[in-house]
């Protein structure tokens, strides 16, 4: 089943073509990359997925809905469905990580408080963070610990689908890949469909069971490692030049 169809899109920023006549498709329950060079439009591509961008020119379809028709109301019931994992995370400084992780629940919901903190002592539980962690603030965390918090509040209201815009970026070696180990644990757990941008070539190889690339304005190549071998690109050649070697 497809959940994410893109179909003929195109985006423009003045004389800048940034995307040009682009068709991918993302199955559900499986971890999906958008890979290319900087500046080729991967994370402008997932923030129109999730509606912080306008469609513009073609259409996304999410969950069946087409976002270029939506109404405001079904734009919302939509939002609920995912999560977001924002490249530094996006906590926010004056609240401890609890109350970050509670937020959406507060604003979303008319849960007890109760059944707000059963639900933060999950989803802390689940991301490896410990229950004496949530009375930090985000200033006396390190920065894996950030993301692993940004991560429980991306999936407080039990999304179907996870976005995750570089969410190795700034950890270290270790970290990261404990980070890849517990984002391909959590979609087995919770049955998530996972849409993630990432230039860690470890990350790609670990995780991702298949991707687009975006060069040059148009997607050089959808599908998984295996078949990389065979695309016609400069920049996968040089990208994945382990993998070729």
């Amino acid at each position: 089943m497809d959940v994410i169809e893109v179909t003929n899109l195109s985006t423009a920023f003045g004389s800048k073509v940034v995307h040009n006549n682009l068709n991918l498709t993302i199955k559900e329950n499986e971890i999906y990359g958008l890979l290319g060079p900087s500046g080729c439009g991967k994370t402008t591509l997932l923030r129109k997925m999730v509606m912080l961008e306008n469609v513009g020119e073609g259409s996304i379809s999410v969950l069946g809905r087409e976002l270029n028709t939506i109404t405001q109301n079904q734009a919302q019931k939509l939002r609920e469905s995912w999560g977001v994992l924002f490249q530094f995370g996006a906590l926010f400084s004056s609240l401890n990580l609890a109350e970050n992780i509670a937020r959406p629940l507060v604003e979303y919901t008319t849960l007890s408080q109760k059944e707000i903190d059963e639900i933060v002592r999950f989803k802390l539980d689940i991301v490896g963070l410990k229950q004496s962690d949530a009375k930090l603030f985000p200033s006396e965390i390190s920065g894996g610990m950030g993301k692993k918090a940004a991560l429980a509040r991306a999936l407080v209201m039990d999304p179907k689908l996870l976005f995750l815009d570089e969410p190795t970026s700034g950890l270290d070696p270790i970290s990261a890949r404990e980070f890849d180990k517990l984002i391909v644990q959590l979609r087995e757990m919770l049955q998530l469909t996972i849409i993630m941008v990432s230039h860690d070539i470890r990350s790609i190889c670990d995780t991702l069971d298949r991707f687009a690339v975006i060069e040059n304005t148009t997607i050089a190549y959808e599908g998984n490692l295996k078949g990389i071998k065979d695309a016609k690109s400069s920049f996968i050649e040089t990208f994945f030049k382990e993998i070729y070697e």
